[in-house]
């Protein structure tokens, strides 16, 4: 019988621990989820991420840029990629916009705008705890790439 006590107390203990952890994550989740967006009257509101300052290498090794490696120089409102390993090193690749928001923990939402028309050219989600970089470059049938980032410089902002 005492054990049988015994068993119920750790079974019960567990349970609450369980628990305890599932709420920690959960409002740790929505804690950021309010971080990163707002609701305002007018709608919701995103805040964006100035990534000044940051050079970040994207290396592929699965998608249509695989074996390439990417040099990515961000200044207040535009960016440079330079290859720097793989096929397509020596290609000459334009300055663009770009528009970058955090979108959950270590996590940046950027997209690449033609400076001229605004049109989207590359899209990147990029996790800064895991290092994993996925990106969608339109046009082509398969334009999805994925890969590792390594930040080579840091910027002034502190990442998300």
């Amino acid at each position: 019988m005492y054990a049988s006590l015994k068993l119920r107390f750790a079974s019960a203990v567990l349970v609450a621990s369980a628990s305890i952890g599932v709420y920690a994550a959960v409002s740790a989740a929505t804690a950021t989820a309010r971080s990163s967006h707002t609701a305002t009257a007018s709608g919701p509101s995103v805040k964006r991420f100035n990534l000044n300052g940051y050079v970040i290498n994207a290396d592929y090794s699965l998608g249509r840029n695989t074996g390439n490696t990417f040099q990515q120089t961000y200044k207040s409102k535009t960016v440079h990629g330079v290859p720097i390993a793989g096929p397509n090193v020596g290609v000459k690749f334009p300055v663009e916009d770009y528009v970058a928001m955090p979108i959950g923990n270590h996590e940046v939402y950027v997209a690449w705008l033609d400076t001229k028309t605004k049109a989207l050219l590359d899209v990147f989600v990029m996790n800064f705890a895991t290092h994993v970089v996925f990106d969608y470059a339109p046009g082509s049938l398969h334009p999805e790439s994925s890969g590792t980032i390594t930040v080579v410089h840091k910027g002034s902002s502190p990442l998300p």
